[in-house]
């Protein structure tokens, strides 16, 4: 037999332990934890046509990607709402609660790549974004870690002390963007499972009821009805490893509002009026538009057409911190041209003549006239974050 060498037996020992406290520290125990992974889904109710994921209760939760050809289930847009996946393509979606348990709650659960030890630290956290069509937002969505499946026919709420939720357990009412849930949970040994839902009776829950938004079509639900993306569970060494802070969400804080607002036309205005009474409003940094305003784009199209003998001048503007950030940041270079050019494009998109329409940019020099006394600034940059229109006969 071949003798090994105790150097080599130490240094075969010494990789395996590197391996090992590697895996540890940066593996995620959750597999296709932001759902990419899936075959043959057609319809709503197909969480388990994901890998790795498997249906606790008798209602199943829904995937949604951008790769399925079928409308009701697409990201970013489907009959739920619409959002842009937190990562990749795909998201998931569940029930997290119903007005007098109308609609049966759903939840989300796998098999964990190997049983947690005994009081070992792991760092949980997973996303979740509130859907257009709820009716009802909630607070308590949490995760549980368990050694046995959920497993029952019934379509029930599953009813458990959360091993994880969101520090201040505040209502989740955020239609636009994603949300952090994140904690440490110290392992009691051998769980296998991890299931995201929400665990808690509905007495015990505070929610709020939502205003359906102007630019989703669809119908309310009388539910609230969460997107879940990015689900990840990993062993740390000390609580202090667990950054439950969202860099992805501070870093787009700034954009999260979009100022929206609904002009009332009177039957006596002037198809001139009605055009100039129009604005549309952007997200901070971006010049994309809206699907809440095409709407009224699409009425200024109308009305050029009809009048012919009218030139229109896009006039875009930004708000004073997309002006300071224009001089640290190339893409915030002259964001108020390219809003008026975008919304040039559309309405040459819909069959109004370029040659008609001139853009112009006006920087934060005409602050918006519908700003009050009592807006915050958030909102004071918001509505300032705009493309008028004036009407050249």
């Amino acid at each position: 037999m071949k003798k090994i060498s105790i150097f080599k037996i130490t240094f075969l020992l010494g990789c395996v332990t590197f391996l090992s406290t590697g895996f540890a520290q940066d593996d995620n125990l959750v597999q296709n934890g932001s759902f990419e992974s899936f075959k043959k889904v057609q319809r709503l109710g197909s969480i388990s046509k994901a890998e790795g994921w498997l249906v606790p209760t008798g209602q199943q939760a829904d995937i949604f990607s951008q790769n399925l050809k079928i409308t009701d289930i697409m990201t970013p847009k489907n009959v739920y709402g619409q959002e842009d996946p937190y990562e990749g393509e795909s998201y998931a979606g569940i029930v997290a609660y119903s007005y007098n348990d109308k609609m049966p709650r759903t939840y989300l659960m796998t098999n964990l790549s190997q049983p947690l030890k005994k009081g070992q630290k792991y760092c949980v956290s997973f996303y979740v974004s509130l859907a257009e069509a709820s009716k009802y937002a909630t607070n308590s969505i949490g995760a549980v870690f368990s050694k046995k499946p959920y497993s029952t026919a019934a379509k029930s709420s599953i009813i458990e002390t959360p091993s994880v939720m969101k520090g201040d357990n505040k209502v989740l009412s955020g239609q636009y963007g994603w949300d952090k849930i994140c904690g440490v949970f110290t392992a009691n040994g051998g769980e296998k499972y991890i299931t995201i839902g929400n665990f808690v009776n509905n007495d015990q829950l505070n929610t709020l009821k939502i205003r359906k938004p102007k630019y989703f079509s669809g119908s309310q639900i009388v539910a609230a009805y969460y997107y879940v993306d990015d689900i990840t569970v990993r062993m740390i060494d000390d609580i202090t490893e667990c950054d439950c802070s969202d860099a992805k969400k501070d870093e787009e804080a700034d954009s999260k509002l979009i100022y929206q607002r609904e002009v009332t036309l009177k039957n006596t205005m002037s198809p001139k009026d009605k055009i100039e009474a129009q604005a549309v409003y952007f997200a901070f940094g971006k010049a994309d538009i809206p699907e809440g305003a095409r709407s009224s784009l699409d009425l200024v199209a109308q009305l050029l057409k009809a009048n012919q003998g009218y030139r229109l001048e896009i006039h875009g503007n930004l708000d004073s911190l997309e002006l300071v950030r224009a001089n640290e940041d190339p893409a915030f270079e002259d964001i108020d041209l390219a809003r008026a050019d975008s919304v040039k494009a559309y309405l040459v998109s819909k069959g109004i003549f370029g040659s008609r329409i001139t853009t112009v940019n006006e920087m934060d020099h005409k602050p918006s006239p519908i700003i009050e006394e009592s807006d915050n600034q958030e909102l004071r940059f918001a509505k300032n974050r705009r493309v008028y229109f004036v009407i050249k006969e």
